[in-house]
């Protein structure tokens, strides 16, 4: 393949035009990406570089995979190397520490079902340790446009390798700031959803409360597209959550900080103006701008790395640490042995725990129809700067992003003019948990200057274009799940997966003795456990079709979630018990009989 053929920014719609019109193939896609690799291996990004003898199980997987069915198909990302992809060695940056899972992370396995190819595993800062992208004993991960700066961490490698045109999207993780501070040093758009809409299964933990799986993306629309695929609640994920997603709206106001941001480093000035200019953007765009008090969110931004929750971080890895003196970099393992000290008690923990709530309750009131506009960062560093100062230069990084998900927020870090040549500034919209629509319309009416329309699974009507078919979200538990013969039955009537989920604990599960065998699914009036189940959206034109092809004892009822939904899905007559195998205890139907 002519390397010119594939451009240097890859997005999600380009490939899937090129593919569709036959002008490249996954194949030719990931070759070049290997070569962009090779080529660009002297800037550290990746810890597990993309390679051939990696990247051919998936290219081959494709051929059985029906495009029009797989919305990421054939779709290049990178992976952040705290996040376990099968049969690749996960080494949260320490080689010390690493090792090789079985089985994919939640979002992994979500996308790759979807079509997505993980190319390769991404350089970080160790142990998720850091916002500066250069604390790894893989080299210090050069900013994509100049490699003197930083490329912020600790999703540095994530951010860099779509930058460089190494992945049309990445996945990268947020618990101070990893998700959004890449994406502004690298002219990205960087999406974190609320915490627990992404499940975190398969995520070596650095904050367990606080972490989010994020996405870095070249545009809002691609972000929008992996959420869709990435979100949902997870059966084994005890932190994962139902988290609606809904049409882009825009807010009733965007606040700002009435007190003037703080700009440092060798750029500030630049930093300074840039972002005036922003301000001035968020002006034009007809919405009511309101002015608030902005210390609430840097006493809570101080509670992260100054209060107990820095021994979060050490009950994570403290273990590790203990057991290998040494085989930490140095100023994470100084970062990160700090999380023992006395001085964080349980008491100390309570305390902040009282205050940080206060602050939710306070944040609430304030965003509440709103957005908050911030600098996504105020300033960077040079490589050097940040070797020479590692903890002031990388505290200062996370002004304006630590108190984002102590206070339970949703947020996008999107692109806006330059500070400089080839010097990227950025803004992020902040948003209340249950208000990420807010975040994504205010998102694109700064991008694009116009409301944005993204895939998503409402059923309202987009405008100017034509209704979207009333939908129902429907429960199975069996042989329609994914992977299994009567799957197509759920394609031909036109549904989509949404998600894994499971039932209050109130339900019996059996296996009917039939051929093939079946699972039956129960309500007991005491008793009963979880079951997980799979959430799929049909078309109500297409229900009552569906529900007539279902054989007695079997039918469609109301299955109560665990979050307390009762939503349309499979239910077995009680009498069928009597004469089957009770496998409740097995917890779900994939436990017994696998799919495939």
């Amino acid at each position: 393949m002519n390397e010119n053929v594939l451009p240097r920014e890859l997005t999600i719609v380009l490939l899937r035009e090129m593919y569709d019109r036959e002008e490249i193939t996954p194949l030719e896609v990931v070759r070049e990406i290997v070569r962009r690799a090779e080529q660009d291996a002297a800037m550290n990004i990746w810890i597990a570089p993309p390679s051939m003898d990696m990247l051919m199980p998936y290219i081959e997987r494709l051929n059985e995979m029906d495009p029009a069915d797989a919305p990421l198909w054939g779709i290049p990302f990178a992976v952040k190397d705290n996040i376990d992809v099968a049969g690749v060695p996960t080494t949260a940056s320490c080689a010390e520490f690493a090792y090789t899972p079985d089985e994919h992370a939640a979002v992994v396995e979500r996308l790759v079902a979807a079509g997505a190819i993980p190319v390769g595993k991404a350089n970080l800062d160790q142990f998720a340790t850091g916002l500066v992208g250069t604390r790894s004993p893989y080299g210090e991960t050069h900013n994509s446009l100049r490699g003197e700066l930083i490329s912020g961490g600790s999703s540095s490698g994530s951010a860099v390798a779509v930058a460089r045109g190494q992945a049309a999207f990445s996945l990268g993780t947020d618990t101070a700031g990893s998700g959004r501070i890449p994406a502004a040093l690298n002219r990205l758009v960087g999406f974190k959803p609320s915490i627990g809409a992404w499940p975190v299964k398969g995520l070596v933990p650095a904050c367990a409360s606080l972490d989010c799986i994020t996405v870095f993306a070249n545009s809002l629309e691609d972000a929008a597209t992996v959420d869709l695929v990435a979100r949902g609640e997870h059966a084994a994920d005890p932190r994962s959550r139902f988290v609606p997603r809904h049409e882009p709206k825009l807010p009733e106001k965007i606040c700002l900080p009435a007190e003037p941001p703080v700009f440092f480093g060798p750029y500030a000035d630049e930093y300074r103006k840039a972002w005036h200019a922003a301000v001035e953007r968020l002006q034009g765009l007809g919405l009511p701008l309101e002015y608030i008090d902005g210390r609430m969110f840097d006493e809570a931004a101080a509670i992260l790395y100054e209060g107990p929750w820095v021994a979060e971080r050490w009950a994570a890895v403290g273990g590790f640490i203990e057991a290998h003196p040494g085989a930490a970099f140095p100023v994470t393992e100084r970062i990160l042995r700090s999380g023992a000290a006395p001085e964080h008690s349980a008491a100390s923990l309570f305390r902040a725990m009282h205050k940080l709530q206060s602050f939710k309750l306070q944040a609430k009131q304030l965003l509440e129809g709103a957005v908050l506009a911030m600098p996504t960062c105020g300033g960077t560093w040079t490589r050097e700067q940040v070797r020479q100062d590692p903890v002031a230069t990388n505290s200062a990084m996370g002004r304006y992003t630590n108190h984002c998900n102590l206070l339970d927020l949703c947020a996008v870090a999107v692109p806006s003019d330059d500070a400089a040549h080839d010097l990227p500034f950025g803004i992020t919209l902040f948003g209340l948990a249950d208000s990420e629509s807010l975040i994504w319309g205010a998102a694109g009416l700064f991008v694009k200057g116009a409301e944005i329309q993204l895939a998503t699974p409402a059923t309202a009507e987009n405008a100017g274009e034509p209704a979207v078919p009333e939908t129902t979200l429907v429960a199975v538990c069996g042989l329609h799940m994914r992977g299994y013969p009567l799957e197509k039955q759920m394609r031909e009537c036109g549904a989509r997966f949404v998600c894994e989920a499971s039932t209050a604990a109130k339900y019996q599960l059996v296996r009917l003795p039939t051929t093939p065998a079946k699972p039956g699914l129960i309500k007991r009036p005491a008793g009963g456990a979880a079951v997980s189940l799979e959430l799929w959206e049909m078309p109500l034109a297409s229900f009552g079709r569906f529900a007539a092809l279902i054989p007695s004892p079997l039918g469609i009822g109301k299955v109560e979630l665990s979050d307390g939904r009762e939503v349309p899905g499979f239910i077995c007559e009680a009498y069928a018990a009597a004469h089957a195998e009770d496998i409740t205890a097995a917890g779900g139907w994939r436990n017994v009989f696998p799919a495939g």
